[in-house]
């Protein structure tokens, strides 16, 4: 069990995931001093005080890249963390992030495999598959996919989207699973696989938590 909170530092880890869920991105230490009427260095003492404590984890001393560290699983679980890696669209895609935004912790026998990442879902192009706006699609890095299994794709470079996938002697197909959305085609250069969709966690209330939902 992690050390508890005194107030001031709930209050800077509760505007840190407001800020970090609202713009993607960590407030500078000015940003947050501002908005909390505090000084730059209490700021930064508090900061230094929940990473002591296990609540968030810095990426250098003075980046602002900030990753808030998930309570554990009940106890009898054995417990993983799963980063969350930007942003991708189920709908209309858009570019693809390699900023982690925070990391979730999860029951490893739930989520297993090795280097598993997450990516927030946008849209409800896959909603007949059980993949919402706003989940989170758990995904095992791979570079290659079966047909019909659920992936992570990049297109020419630049976007990312999850879509099912269908392999032609001439082309790849990316289909959504909602009739409302159309099927699109490409050429096997625009199409780069990075991973494969194993699971999914939906958001109760304000925090992400796990559900079960059918095998991809």
């Amino acid at each position: 069990m992690r050390p508890a909170l005194s107030e001031k530092q709930e209050k800077l880890l509760n505007y840190l995931a407001g800020t970090i869920k609202a713009t993607g991105t960590a407030p500078s230490l000015r940003t947050a001093a501002a908005d909390l009427d505090i000084s730059h260095a209490a700021v930064a003492q508090t900061l230094k005080i929940l990473e002591e404590k296990a609540y968030i984890r810095r990426e250098g001393r003075y980046s602002r890249t900030i990753i808030l560290l998930d309570p554990a699983p009940d106890q009898g679980q054995q417990a993983r963390q799963i980063p969350v890696i930007g942003r991708i669209t189920a709908g209309l895609p858009i570019y693809a992030s390699q900023e982690w935004e925070h990391s979730i912790t999860v029951d490893a026998a739930l989520f297993p495999g090795e280097n598993l990442f997450a990516l927030r879902v946008q849209g409800q192009s896959m909603k007949d598959a059980g993949i919402l706006n706003r989940d989170l699609a758990v995904c095992q890095p791979r570079q290659y996919a079966s047909n019909r299994e659920i992936v992570v794709a990049l297109i020419r470079n630049e976007e990312a989207t999850i879509k099912r996938f269908f392999l032609y002697p001439d082309r790849i197909e990316l289909r959504p699973d909602n009739p409302a959305f159309k099927s699109q085609t490409y050429g096997f250069d625009d199409v780069l696989i990075q991973g494969r969709v194993v699971g999914i966690i939906r958001p109760a209330d304000t925090r992400d938590t796990p559900c079960p939902l059918p095998h991809f």
